[in-house]
C-alpha cells in the first residue's frame, strides 16, 4: 500500500501545491482542513480516493490524533495573519503546532514538515513573530528531526500580496504603501512546495531553512515591477509609519467595537509591526542552496497570473501589438 500523508491547511495558499506534488509522488494524502466541502477542488489532484479533504480543527487533539492516524508524514501549513474569534496567534501558531507535533511523536510519525517564516522571533514584539518562534519551539521539543521553513512573502496565482496590490492598482492613480523601503525576498509557492515534499521524502536533512527568492528588493521596487507587469502607470506614495499607527489602531477598534464583524483585512497594529522589518534570509543559515533547489524569478511568474489586471486583460498584448502597427 502507498505511503500517507496528512497535510493541515492542506487546502490552503502553499498546502494546495504540496498536496498536488505528493499525490504525483503517489502518495496518498489526506487534507485536515476546518471545512472540507470548501476544500473538494484538491481531490482532482491524484487518482480516485488518493486525496481526500477530511474534517480536522487544530486546536483539539482528539481532531488532530483522528486526521493523523496512520500517517507515515504529517505537514503542517496552518497559519493566520489576523487574529480572528478563537483562531488567535498563539492558539493555531503556537500551541496548534506544538499539538501536531507531539500527537506525531506518540503515534511514531516518522518525519514531520512544519511550515514557519522568515522573522519568527521569541522576542520580538509582534505577537505574530513570537508566535511563530513558540510554534518552532514547540514541534522541535517533540519532532527534533522535523524540517522547519521559513519563507519570505510567497507569490503564485492564489496570492494575497501581488493580487491584492494590483486590484488595487486599479481603482485610482495613487498606489499608498506603509513600509515602502522595507526588503522582502519573494519566493515562489511551488518551490516551497518542493522544500516541503523533499522534507517528507527524507531527502533533506532535519533543522530550520530560511526561503527566498533570487531577487531581493523593497517594497517600493515590487509594487514597481508589478505596475510594469500589469501595464498600468500609477504613483507609489510611502505611508509614514505614524500616519499608519493612527490607521491601525482605528481599524483595530473598529474590529474590537463591532466584535469582529469587521475583521480589519487591511492593516493591523501587529502587521505594522513586521513591516518595520525587513523580511529577507538571514546570512549563515540553511537555505535553498542546502535543499538543492534553484528558486524561480518574479520575473518568469507574475505575468502568468496578473494578466487579468491589465487595461485590456488578456488582450492588453494584442492591441499594444495593433497599436504599434498604426504608428
Amino acid at each position: 500500500m502507498s505511503k500517507l500523508v496528512t497535510i493541515y491547511g492542506g487546502s490552503g495558499f502553499v498546502g494546495r501545491y504540496i498536496a498536488r506534488r505528493m499525490a504525483n509522488e503517489g502518495w496518498r494524502v489526506r487534507v485536515a482542513v476546518r471545512r472540507p466541502n470548501e476544500a473538494m477542488f484538491v481531490k482532482p489532484y491524484g487518482v480516485v480516493g488518493q486525496v481526500e479533504p477530511v474534517l480536522c480543527n487544530i486546536r483539539d487533539d482528539a481532531s488532530v490524533a483522528a486526521v493523523m492516524h496512520g500517517a507515515d508524514a504529517v505537514v503542517n501549513c496552518v497559519g493566520v495573519l489576523n487574529e480572528l474569534g478563537k483562531n488567535a496567534f498563539d492558539a493555531v501558531q503556537a500551541d496548534g503546532a506544538a499539538r501536531i507535533a507531539r500527537i506525531a511523536a506518540d503515534q511514531g510519525v516518522e518525519r514531520m514538515v512544519h511550515i514557519s517564516a522568515i522573522g519568527a522571533d521569541a522576542g520580538s514584539n509582534s505577537a505574530y513573530a513570537r508566535s511563530k518562534a513558540d510554534g518552532e519551539a514547540g514541534v522541535l521539543a517533540h519532532m527534533p528531526n522535523a524540517l522547519i521553513l521559513r519563507p519570505s512573502i510567497i507569490f503564485g496565482t492564489e496570492d494575497q500580496f501581488f493580487n491584492r496590490f494590483a486590484g488595487m492598482a486599479r481603482m485610482g492613480p495613487l498606489l499608498p504603501l506603509v513600509g515602502a523601503e522595507t526588503k522582502f525576498q519573494p519566493v515562489y509557492v511551488d518551490d516551497v512546495a518542493k522544500a516541503a515534499v523533499k522534507g517528507v521524502l527524507g531527502n533533506a536533512g532535519g533543522g530550520v531553512y530560511e526561503l527566498g527568492g533570487p531577487e531581493v528588493k523593497t517594497f517600493r521596487a515590487l509594487m514597481q515591477q508589478m505596475l510594469d507587469v500589469i501595464n498600468r502607470r500609477r504613483v507609489i506614495v510611502g505611508v509614514p509609519y505614524w500616519a499608519a499607527w493612527i490607521m491601525a489602531n482605528v481599524l483595530d477598534l473598529v474590529k474590537f467595537v463591532t466584535f469582529q464583524l469587521f475583521p480589519n483585512p487591511i492593516l493591523t497594529r501587529d502587521q505594522l509591526k513586521n513591516l518595520r522589518r525587513d523580511n529577507v534570509v538571514a546570512d549563515g543559515v540553511k537555505s535553498f542552496a542546502d535543499l538543492g533547489i534553484a528558486p524561480a524569478t518574479l520575473e518568469s511568474v507574475l505575468p502568468d497570473y496578473l494578466w487579468k489586471f491589465r487595461p485590456s486583460g488578456q488582450y492588453d498584448e494584442i492591441q499594444k501589438s495593433a497599436d504599434n502597427l498604426r504608428s
